[in-house]
């Protein structure tokens, strides 16, 4: 989450004159960036791929009601804050949604500089509030979709829950397929969960930490200013993987935490001492990995393999789906209600 950037609103609103209505009004008077959705699928949908400062709803859609989606829309969206905007302003709904924890109720007409101001209100609170209380996380790998393979869940439990994603990929992965349709495969996965991506042009199968990746990844650091790294460990067949976890450990060695997560190329020395419980969000992993086309082939990317690694895991947790860690450097663990950690 970028404080700097445009707030940004999801508009459920299934009759165009009134979605047109509203997205001019939080465009013209917050300035905010708008996404229309038409029924409350397709809000949902918008809700698990990207992420959202304000939600302004109608009560009457197709399907189901702006109400009915309420408790889904908290847990895709925690601390998000929701509008029910709607023509009827009698007080059964009023009282309705006040009961299905909605953070306002705004009755048609309104003026678009009322609901303007009241949307970009609810949100910059709500922005401020969800950056004080979050952490910034820094995933690098040598290739792409070693991240994602590694602690593509993990990501996703920490991106629900507020939290600055960033993904530091060093190479194009060129030696495995073509380096620009990699690249583009790359930012895909990243957007799964609203991750900013870092992709830089190091070759492929010749990563050396003396070679400028360990400055490269000094720059990365010193621009996000993580509170916690994941990348490669030393337990890997893979020499790329090595040098990343070598570079790693001094570029962020002002970093409080810094964990390495398991490859297809670890060795039987991996040994993980933190077990992060993903459940619920495999299938956003799932969904990165399935940006990744041209990887298809490889054993490790079928989604049988993925659902059983993170079961495999969970023999050493209470949780039902896991990804594993070795703990380089451990700060105190910041607590959510996403990826709870076993250790």
């Amino acid at each position: 989450m970028d404080v700097d950037s445009p707030l940004r609103a999801l508009v459920i609103e299934d009759e165009p004159d009134a979605a047109e209505f509203a997205r001019i009004a939080l465009q013209r008077f917050a300035g905010m960036e708008v996404v229309v959705a038409g029924d409350a699928d397709e809000a949902l949908a918008a809700l698990q791929v990207g992420s959202f400062d304000v939600v302004v709803s109608d009560i009457e859609l197709p399907g189901r009601s702006g109400l009915d989606i309420l408790p889904m829309v908290r847990e895709l969206a925690p601390g998000v804050p929701v509008i029910i905007l709607t023509a009827h302003g009698v007080v059964s709904y009023a009282v309705e949604a006040l009961r299905n924890d909605a953070d306002e109720f705004l009755v048609k007409p309104i003026a678009p500089a009322d609901l303007a101001s009241r949307a970009q209100e609810l949100a910059s609170e709500s922005r401020e509030a969800r950056t004080r209380s979050h952490i910034t996380v820094l995933a690098v790998g040598a290739h792409p979709d070693d991240v994602e393979i590694g602690v593509g869940a993990t990501l996703a439990a920490h991106a629900a829950a507020g939290d600055q994603v960033v993904i530091l990929t060093l190479s194009r992965g060129g030696v495995g397929g073509d380096a620009a349709v990699r690249r583009r495969e790359a930012a895909d996965a990243a957007a799964v969960i609203g991750a900013r991506l870092v992709h830089l042009p190091f070759a492929d199968t010749r990563i050396e930490p003396a070679s400028g990746v360990t400055a490269a990844i000094e720059e990365v650091v010193a621009d996000v200013e993580p509170q916690r790294v994941y990348t490669h460990g030393p337990h890997d067949r893979h020499l790329d993987h090595r040098a990343v976890f070598q570079a790693v450990e001094v570029a962020a060695r002002s970093v409080p935490g810094l964990w390495c997560f398991e490859s297809p190329s670890s060795t039987v020395d991996f040994r993980p001492n933190r077990f992060i419980d993903v459940e619920g969000f495999v299938e956003t992993k799932l969904r990165m990995l399935a940006a990744y086309a041209s990887q298809s082939h490889r054993d490790y990317m079928a989604p049988d393999l993925v659902r059983a690694t993170a079961r495999y895991w969970s023999r050493f947790s209470p949780a039902r789906e896991v990804e594993p860690l070795e703990t380089v450097r451990a700060a105190e663990f910041v607590t959510s209600e996403h990826g709870q950690e076993h250790g």
